[in-house]
């Protein structure tokens, strides 16, 4: 059963009753309406109709909070971010021509909003493009996309979510993509603009990563 009072759960509550902006609102009552597909719904929000403009935020806010959220581990700006996603959703909504699913379209949107976000604040960040470019320990023709048993079971929820916040931000996006948000492949490379080679690889450096991690953690724990 889950608890209404965990932190999840009240992220969750936050991302659903946070008011969207004024462009955002709906004008006119949710009345019986036709459109039911993202298609029509950019399509009448891409004419300037509000009212489903309003009705993709309602279906997309969560999914992009999360994002936010997973990709900079405070709530408050996760909101922040999520809001300034939509401002951009709302500016260039008429830039999107149906190339990729809308949904792929709108991640990469929220992606480069949140890696401005972080290239602002002048940590110290591996950037997408130098994780993201082959290297030469890349095996060429291997698949990293299966589940990886090593990071399932009874694993401390707190040491993972410790551990994926200290990955670098290039692979912890591939994770968050992958493993978290279940973006297969070929749409990651969509969504970043890379190979699907490369996200196959970037995943299981990503994995490693996290394995060495926990198991740090968990020699950590046996000591003290």
């Amino acid at each position: 059963m889950n608890d209404s009072s965990s932190p999840e759960a009240r992220r969750c509550e936050s991302a659903d009753s946070a008011d969207p902006p004024a462009a955002f609102s709906a004008s006119r009552p949710a009345v019986a309406r036709p459109i039911s597909a993202d298609s029509d719904l950019v399509i009448s929000a891409q004419a300037g109709d509000h009212y489903a403009f309003a009705q993709l935020y309602a279906l997309h806010k969560r999914r992009i909070y999360s994002l936010c959220l997973r990709m900079v581990g405070r709530v408050a700006e996760a909101e922040d971010l999520t809001q300034e996603v939509f401002l951009h959703l709302h500016r260039k909504i008429t830039s999107f021509r149906g190339d990729s699913a809308f949904s792929t379209w709108l991640h990469r949107l929220a992606i480069n909003v949140v890696l401005m976000r972080l290239r602002k604040k002048t940590l110290s960040l591996v950037s997408l493009d130098e994780v993201m470019a082959p290297t030469a320990d890349d095996s060429p023709g291997r698949s990293f996309g299966a589940a990886d048993p090593a990071l399932a079971g009874a694993i401390d929820r707190l040491a993972l979510q410790r551990a994926i916040s200290e990955l670098p931000p290039g692979y912890r996006l591939i994770f968050i993509l992958h493993d978290v948000e279940g973006f297969e492949h070929n749409e990651i490379a969509s969504i970043l603009d890379c190979t699907i080679g490369n996200s196959k690889s970037q995943l299981h450096k990503a994995r490693l990563k996290l394995r060495d991690a926990l198991r740090t953690d968990k020699r950590q724990e046996g000591r003290s």
